[in-house]
């Protein structure tokens, strides 16, 4: 990423509230194209809650949200969506039982089909191809995209995800926990994919546990700590010790206790 890049995304003072609960609280950051951004914080932090105001599930009782320095409202997921925000949750939005293809394509069957009145006919072998080289394009080989989802491992599960993403142009790629449960070399898949899509300008939000998976990505971390930004850093310039106080007391240094 270039210490240039403008923001795609910029988020002012963003807070919500459930009632009397703060989920939220004044949170700032930017996000860049071409870079990877480590959103951090243990269970509860608040990264749920901000994931889905970014894609359009909630929507922040205050700040502001700038798209490209214009103020933007995403009133829905699918307004997410249409403005390029992809978002790649824990359960993946696939469904087992269907293809390969069909899930490349899940949601987004308009863009491949031919519609008569009252009848519309999925253009199935143009999906397959498509389907096939986005995933060669990301370094992914899975010739037979007719198998279902259900006999793929879960690495080749996060790999159809996330070159979903990539080929329908998504700008910013929200992924929660890409890594949990996978084993060391579908993790390394994982983790390449990542940076593919870095490599293709796209501006990725990488959630995660795993301070040494976000370490081998990521450009930047912002850590959310009960709630608020405790600290956003440039990777090269915290240590892991350092990401894990951050984590779990907000702030990079333990704390004596006197005794």
């Amino acid at each position: 990423m270039s210490v240039e890049a403008k923001p795609l995304l910029q988020l002012e003072g963003i807070s919500k509230s459930f009632g009397r609960v703060n989920s939220l609280r004044d949170i700032s950051l930017d996000i860049c194209p071409g870079e990877v951004l480590g959103l951090l914080g243990d269970n509860g932090a608040g990264k749920s809650t901000l994931i889905k105001i970014l894609a359009g599930v909630h929507q922040p009782t205050s700040g502001t949200l700038r798209w490209n320095g214009e103020s933007i409202s995403i009133e829905n997921p699918r307004q997410a969506m249409a403005r390029g925000i992809s978002v790649v949750y824990q359960d993946l939005g696939i469904i087992p039982l269907l293809s390969i293809y069909r899930n490349f394509f899940l949601g987004r069957e308009e863009d491949v089909a031919v519609k008569l009145p009252g009848f519309m006919w999925l253009r199935k072998n143009k999906m397959r191809g498509v389907a096939r080289q986005a995933l060669k394009q990301l370094g992914i080989h899975i010739d037979d995209v007719d198998l279902t989802v259900a006999r793929l491992s879960g690495g080749e599960r996060q790999s159809i995800a996330i070159a979903r993403a990539v080929y329908f142009q998504s700008k910013l790629l929200i992924l929660d926990e890409p890594t949990a449960a996978l084993s060391l070399k579908e993790t390394a898949k994982v983790l390449s994919y990542v940076r593919e899509a870095r490599k293709n300008g796209v501006a990725v939000v990488f959630i995660t546990h795993n301070i040494a998976h976000a370490h081998e990505v990521c450009d930047r971390y912002a850590v959310i700590y009960h709630g608020r930004v405790a600290e956003i850093t440039d990777a090269n310039k915290v240590t892991t010790d350092e990401l894990a106080n951050l984590i779990n007391t907000g702030t990079r240094h333990l704390q004596r206790i006197a005794v």
